[in-house]
């Protein structure tokens, strides 16, 4: 079983810290930074923090875990944090991902969204679900609200 971990990054600026994916012959779309579990992580948060510094050479303050979603065929589950982020260095990434050049693999590239209905509206945010509740929270009490939600 495949186990995720991504962060739902706020900024200092108060802006949403995403990953554009521009593949050939598909529309772009946005991801939440973020990757697989590897077995000598000590635990999920282990995990997130590694791989925020393999993905955007950063550092967070993870405040909760805010959505669980499992994948339809039974293969593992994507765990999703709120988190703080005050600085990180993209051009520094190491992961895997950015060392391989294949250009099959398309671009990936940081973006800060504005954390308004209008601003994320405007892209496609995947996956749908994590998309739909960063929407609402922001939309109502704002993301920081869904620290004091359990998940199940």
């Amino acid at each position: 079983m495949i186990e995720r971990v991504r962060a739902i990054l706020v900024t200092d600026a108060e802006r949403l810290l995403l990953i554009k994916r521009t593949r050939p012959g598909v529309p772009p779309y946005w991801v939440l930074p973020g990757g697989q579990v590897e077995l000598d992580d000590d635990d999920l948060e282990s995990a997130l923090h590694r791989e925020l510094r393999e993905e955007i050479a950063g550092e967070a303050e993870i405040h909760a875990l805010v959505q669980v979603l499992d994948a339809d065929d039974g293969s593992g589950s994507q765990y999703f944090y709120l988190a703080r982020i005050h600085t990180w260095h993209f051009e520094e990434r190491s992961g895997p991902e950015f060392s391989d050049r294949d250009p099959a693999r398309g671009t990936y590239d940081l973006d800060q969204i504005p954390l308004t209905a209008d601003a994320l509206a405007a892209i496609n945010i995947k996956p749908g679900p994590t998309a739909a509740l960063i929407r609402e929270a922001v939309a109502g009490p704002g993301l920081f609200a869904l620290a004091d939600l359990r998940t199940s």
